[in-house]
């Protein structure tokens, strides 16, 4: 157990950091999974810009590598292209 109080508060600070990354990447996963399941392409067109800033947002905070952001949003935006 730490022994100092600047090591218990970041302690502390960290395990709420890490509840609310693990929201936000949950979340996001969510998202993308709600638009790969999509078979309107309009309505796929219209989610795809939250879910892009959702990914952006990610990797702009280190949740996700950035190459991983780019690499997802391009393969949401192959498959919504592939939609008739």
């Amino acid at each position: 157990m730490a022994n100092h109080k600047s090591s218990l508060k970041r302690i502390r600070s960290n395990e709420t950091k890490r509840l609310v990354n693990k929201y936000q990447h949950k979340t996001t996963r969510n998202a993308i999974k709600k638009l790969r399941e999509l078979t309107d392409k309009t309505e796929a067109e219209t989610l795809l810009p939250s879910v892009s800033s959702m990914l952006d947002k990610l990797a702009k905070k280190n949740i996700i590598h950035a190459n991983k952001a780019a690499n997802l949003k391009s393969g949401l935006a192959k498959h919504i292209a592939s939609l008739a």
